[in-house]
């Protein structure tokens, strides 16, 4: 008869498990805040169908082919970037982050498992958005793989953009802070209205914001099936790389 071997083994989960039981645990999160929804599902679909049916700026027709990508653009920036900044303070402020310190999660995992719970909620906003913008007469064309990238690889530098703030501000500051450049870039990246109602020298600048390159990157991908111009890739990755690794650095549990 063989003895059981009750000698207990300690010791930490691989960092793979880890990483998925995280994301899987905040995904649910996310779905159970009923602000997080509005911000993120709601209010993207709520705009998109007001400015394709209502004439309140002077948007290049078909007004669906430049909102539709525009929008998927802005629901990337309130999930990854505006939502979670605002989630992660105030985790941050009422101590949860400390006790997650204290486990073998870890920086890495933990902002890796965020990202990926957004990325959950992002395939449901994707899916609402493009049923809607169907419904309103928008015909994609050109490439589904290149618009995922886009989204994947704006989604990781929102992402740690969001988690950069929340892990360096107060709590209060992050809420003020993200609300605030959710509608300045609204506003000055092209998402809503063309850049082109702003000057040339402007428009330089603005062209090098991540939700400006996302939202030019889509359009090409999807509105007229354009090869994707090279500044918006490499601008979402600069950004990428450059949040990625701040946020590795300067992010504090408490």
């Amino acid at each position: 008869m063989t003895a059981l071997d009750l000698t207990p083994a300690p010791g930490a989960a691989p960092i793979g498990r880890r990483i998925a039981r995280h994301a899987s645990m905040e995904l649910r999160l996310l779905l159970r805040n009923g602000e997080q929804l509005l911000l993120t599902i709601v209010i993207p679909t709520v705009l998109l169908v007001v400015l394709v049916h209502a004439p309140l700026a002077d948007i290049p027709r078909p007004r669906s082919a430049f909102l539709v990508p525009g929008v998927l653009a802005l629901a990337v920036m309130s999930t990854a970037f505006t939502g979670q900044a605002i989630a992660t303070g105030f985790e941050r402020r009422y101590g949860v982050l400390r006790r997650l310190g204290a486990t073998p999660l870890g920086r890495g995992g933990l902002l890796a498992g965020k990202t990926l719970a957004v990325i959950g909620v992002e395939v449901l906003q994707v899916a609402l958005l493009v049923a809607v913008g169907l419904a309103v007469g928008w015909h994609p064309h050109g490439s589904a793989l290149a618009a995922l990238a886009l989204v994947l690889l704006g989604t990781v530098a929102f992402s740690a953009l969001g988690l950069l703030m929340a892990g360096t501000l107060r709590a209060e500051a992050t809420l003020a802070g993200a609300n605030l450049v959710y509608l300045l870039l609204l506003v000055v990246s092209g998402i809503a209205f063309p850049l082109t109602d702003f000057s040339a020298s402007v428009r330089h600048w603005l062209q090098l914001l991540p939700s400006a390159a996302l939202a030019d990157g889509l359009r090409a991908a999807l509105g007229h099936g354009a090869a994707v111009p090279g500044r918006a890739w490499i601008v979402l990755a600069v950004w990428a790389v450059a949040a990625a690794a701040a946020a590795m650095r300067w992010f504090r549990w408490g």
